[in-house]
């Protein structure tokens, strides 16, 4: 049997729907749990038989990269989809819709999503595009592969702010920035309290043009002590000392490129915001006819509310329910 201390829980964290006016903000965390003597290694190469760092591979591989990279709306959900799929199965299975994959990662967000009309009654099944044999496929492949180095999926979480939730946090702090901080901490607080007695490395992608994250970290985390390893413009990285297991915890920019979980945190959190823009513009066109779909970005964001403003006002929906602040 392998001893507690001999392993490292390994954490990536990224988000999707920093940008856009319209639909919500997603972050996720994604863990593997690996031999120590294996926490600096390349996941990708060490998983390179079910996995890559390109869009373009062999069918039974999952790519594996930054979503910007991997996902072009104009080409559909398949690429996105199937790589997101393949990890679920390999963790917990094939999640059967979106209820389903939200009771897995995030269960607070089917509560939220009763709050909105576009959301109330949608439950998509799973997978929309991607052919369902395939993504089992790779997700077998994908769990032999971690078998066969010691390593074991430590979790997948997602933290999800619809429009009127985001707009609320945005309001109380005055600053969208702050609010993906939070929901950030609060995942690195999700899996601490899944691993409480573990070594955590957690890999985040930098947030905007922030260099020091020490004191961010000491508000969070009060019961630990923070030494400060490195903090500059493209990386800064700190050790958190105290309670129950050490954490090591680094920003740097472009994070997606650098670690496997990062660029699978990016993934998971582009393919939820996905399934839920994908409910939103299906409410609306049931309301308005020949409307186009968005996908909620500032220009195209503007077009799509001048496109339904009639609808709303019958509609009775307010704008703060459907339109993000800043």
């Amino acid at each position: 049997m392998i001893a507690m201390s001999s392993r490292t829980v390994l954490v990536g964290i990224d988000e999707a729907g920093y940008g856009p006016i319209l639909g919500p903000l997603v972050v996720s965390a994604a863990a593997f749990d690996v031999p120590a003597s294996a926490a600096e290694s390349c996941l990708w190469e060490m998983l390179k038989a079910s996995v890559s760092s390109t869009r373009s591979t062999r069918r039974s591989k999952i790519p594996i990269l930054d979503s910007k990279k991997l996902f072009c709306r104009s080409n559909g959900l398949t690429k996105l989809e199937r790589s997101v799929l393949a990890v679920m199965t390999a963790w917990r299975g094939m999640p059967p819709s979106l209820h389903g994959l939200s009771r897995l990662v995030c269960p607070d967000l089917l509560v939220k999503m009763g709050e909105y009309p576009w959301y109330r009654d949608a439950d998509p099944q799973l997978p929309r595009e991607a052919e369902a044999g395939g993504v089992r496929l790779a997700g077998s492949l994908l769990r032999r592969d971690l078998d066969a180095h010691s390593i074991g999926c430590a979790g997948l979480w997602s933290e999800v702010l619809p429009e009127r939730h985001y707009n609320r946090l945005v309001n109380s702090t005055q600053n969208k920035a702050v609010v993906l901080s939070g929901l950030t901490l609060r995942l690195m607080q999700r899996v601490a309290d899944a691993h409480p007695d573990r070594e955590l490395r957690f890999s985040i992608d930098k947030q905007g043009a922030r260099e020091a994250y020490g004191p961010l970290l000491l508000r969070a985390f009060e019961d630990r002590r923070l030494r400060v390893l490195e903090e500059g413009p493209e990386y800064s990285a700190y050790q958190l000392t105290g309670g129950r297991g050490c954490w090591r915890v680094s920003f740097s920019q472009g994070g997606e490129s650098r670690h496997l979980l990062v660029a699978l945190a990016s993934l998971i959190s582009k393919y939820i915001r996905e399934l839920l823009m994908e409910c939103f513009n299906t409410y609306w066109s049931s309301h308005v006819p020949e409307l186009k779909p968005t996908a909620g970005y500032y220009q195209d964001g503007l077009r799509f509310l001048k496109d339904i403003e009639s609808h709303r006002r019958r509609l009775g929906i307010a704008r703060e329910w459907l339109v993000r602040q800043r």
